[in-house]
């Protein structure tokens, strides 16, 4: 029997999907321990139990002067700014991705400037986005969106154009005009693709927005992460970026199950 044809049953599956996992936490328990023996006062690689230890203090206390318990502060702060970035890309990039994708004169003239601006690293327009927004939420906002954008149309307006050319010629013969195309033909056909677009754009968001919070912010995961690092805290380090990862996580899941939800029949694939 080849490789190619073997398909493991769902008790294998659920091993394999967690072998990973585990062998990395047996290599970073392996390498602190080796570490911590040589070097009790070590903190480049903290034992899992003061990682854990760590992680209950840090949703538990809150703050001496302020009384807020700050990991929490921190993940609505930058929530926030993900989810209205994320949403205003997601909202421009179906706009900007059925006009493209559904008309010529539109594709003609922006189909290359998209892809143009979609060339341009995002991360180099911070200091030009902070002196033209100032150092507050807008600037941040608007380097997700910078950054996402001109992907999410790039992706729907394809997603748009492979739309079977049949189905608009057979529209157009009942007499659809081009609003009732776009809203009743086009729009369903790319909304499950919409999903996953942003689905796809939730890696470099969470970058940017991790970049912007390093540099000007008094709140945020990105934040509090840069500003632990001068005291080489990696048990706070640590705890973060395993919450940024659950989080990122839960919201893909979500996405996710969405896409199935409203549209099953666009399940492969998703």
């Amino acid at each position: 029997m080849r490789l190619i044809n073997i398909t493991p049953g769902r008790a294998l599956t659920a091993f394999l999907v967690l072998l990973p996992f585990a062998l990395v936490l047996i290599a970073y328990a392996i390498g602190s321990d080796i570490r911590l023996t040589a070097n009790p006062s070590d903190k480049l690689l903290p034992a899992l139990s003061s990682i854990g230890d760590t992680m209950v203090r840090l949703t538990t206390e809150g703050d001496r002067r302020t009384g807020d318990i700050l990991f929490w502060v921190d993940t609505w702060a930058s929530l926030k700014r993900l989810g209205i970035g994320i949403g205003i890309s997601a909202a421009l990039g179906l706009l900007f991705g059925l006009a493209i994708g559904l008309l010529p004169l539109v594709r003609s003239t922006l189909k290359q400037f998209v892809a143009v601006l979609s060339m341009i690293p995002p991360l180099t327009l911070l200091p030009i986005l902070f002196i033209v927004f100032g150092l507050g939420e807008l600037s941040k906002v608007v380097l997700i969106v910078v950054g996402t954008l001109p992907f999410i149309i790039r992706d729907l307006s394809q997603r748009t154009i492979e739309i079977p050319q049949e189905l608009l010629v057979k529209a157009q013969t009942l007499g659809a005009s081009t609003w009732v195309i776009a809203i009743r033909v086009a729009l369903p056909q790319i909304m499950p693709r919409l999903i996953q677009a942003v689905r796809l754009s939730l890696g470099p968001a969470w970058l940017f927005l991790i970049a912007a919070e390093a540099i000007a912010s008094d709140a945020g995961l990105g934040y509090r992460i840069f500003l632990v690092r001068r005291y080489l805290a990696m048990d706070v380090i640590l705890t973060y970026v395993i919450w940024i990862t659950l989080l990122a996580f839960l919201i893909d899941w979500g996405l996710r199950y969405a896409a199935r939800r409203f549209f099953p029949w666009a399940e492969e694939g998703l």
